[in-house]
């Protein structure tokens, strides 16, 4: 095991990774903490289901061979099972599980003195949140590495084009706009013998005490994004809409289905988020800016990456495609891997990284916008951040019963 407080040489140690969530994102997280350094080893794999954990690790293996060192013993399957994987030796873990699970997995990594990638969001409310935040210090007062899964903000086009927005190249800004509009995503058919609560955990993304909803399961990237542009400062009041148009069969839990939101800061500038999950829509997904000099506009589909006015400038190293999936498959992956690279160099040089400060307050203005939808209500910075709130149950079972009614504005209230 490393010893946080010591200065590596490069590739002087093996580091041992322990993946904790074997789904889609936390397998390619897993490959590539994996393709981040060369004497780096996936040891460890924990998951609520079984049946996850030889997928990912078949798909792994395939790609990583002998980097791929997890004996069956380090299978660590069950609700309670990441705390067993954070247990055994390995010096860093990737958090990838649901995000309901994200405060719990955290605290018991940095706990035991790991580095960490922990994947968007970490928390589903603002108690969840108020826990993050403590573990974050914590994190930083150990000399611990903590990556967030913020992907863009280790995307090198994003990286320069937001600086110079931040540098003053367009001025004040006097308006903002985001979006996040998007297809509607998998779901998994009961099966014989699942639980209520294995149902839904099979089927998590449409639970908010387990996604937050999907303006803080995916769209939250957007809102990250516009954060950044805005100096990460925090807007004084939130206020927006949402509700259910197309996906109102009950197999969708109480989630939303589209979301508007705007967020009001101290000096008067309005910034404005639209999100949505329907299929046969228009998609879009990308970040507005009008500053008394200029404008600005990132767009996370087609690569487009300009600023047009007084100062113009447009980012011209990446190949621009037509179709969202190409891009999808070449530039955007590599901010994936950037993250990645970025975490494992920390290690190495005994420099590290905490996200902490900036990824929670991201956290922090997509729960907002969820709790002034869900409401009807105009509500402040400060009142989210005290929240008390709780939609996770904490400590559940297979057999737990739990549910939560689809929030109506005007009737559900703001606690």
């Amino acid at each position: 095991m490393i010893s946080t407080g010591s200065v590596w040489a490069s590739n002087s140690n093996t580091l041992k990774v322990g993946l904790i969530g074997c789904g889609g994102r936390g397998t390619g997280a897993a490959e590539e903490a994996l393709n981040a350094d060369p004497n780096v080893v996936l040891t460890a794999m924990s998951d609520a289901f079984s049946d996850r954990i030889e997928t990912s690790l078949t798909k792994i293996k395939k790609k990583f061979g002998e980097k791929v060192q997890v004996a069956d013993n380090k299978k660590f399957v069950g609700l309670d099972s990441f705390q067993k994987l954070i247990d055994s030796d390995v010096d860093v873990v990737l958090l990838a599980a649901p995000p309901a699970f994200r405060p719990s997995h955290l605290e018991a990594a940095v706990k035991a003195g790991k580095h960490i990638f922990c994947e968007k969001p970490f928390a589903v409310d603002a108690p969840g949140l108020r826990r993050v935040m403590r573990v974050a210090r914590e994190a930083r007062e150990k000399n611990l590495s903590l990556v967030s899964g913020f992907c863009w903000r280790y995307h090198n086009p994003k990286r320069e084009t937001f600086g110079r927005i931040l540098n003053g190249q367009i001025g004040q800004i006097v308006s903002a706009e985001a979006t996040y509009n998007t297809g509607e995503l998998w779901f998994k058919e009961r099966q014989k013998g699942w639980t209520d609560m294995e149902y839904q955990l099979q089927n998590w993304l449409y639970y908010n005490w387990l996604s937050g909803d999907h303006i803080v399961e995916q769209a939250i990237h957007s809102i990250d994004m516009l954060s950044w542009a805005m100096g990460d400062k925090a807007p004084v009041r939130i206020s927006g809409t949402g509700g259910r148009q197309k996906r109102t069969n009950p197999k969708f839990g109480n989630v939303y289905d589209h979301f508007g939101i705007t967020y009001e800061y101290a000096n008067g500038t309005k910034a404005y988020f639209f999100c949505r999950q329907q299929s046969g829509t228009t998609p879009s997904y990308d970040v507005s800016l009008t500053g008394v000099d200029g404008r600005c506009i990132v767009d996370a589909r087609t690569g487009r990456h300009e600023i047009t006015g007084k100062n113009p400038w447009k980012y011209d190293d990446v190949t621009k495609f037509t179709e969202a999936e190409s891009y999808q498959q070449t530039e955007v992956r590599s901010m994936y891997q950037q993250e990645h690279d970025e975490l494992f160099a920390s290690i190495r040089s005994n420099n590290p990284i905490n996200d902490g400060e900036w990824m929670t307050r991201s956290n922090l203005l997509a729960l907002t916008a969820r709790m002034a939808a869900y409401t009807g209500q105009t509500i402040t910075y400060e009142q989210a951040l005290t929240s008390m709130e709780e939609l996770f149950p904490g400590n559940i079972t297979w057999n737990t019963k739990y549910d939560i009614p689809i929030a109506v504005p005007g009737i559900t209230k703001f606690k």
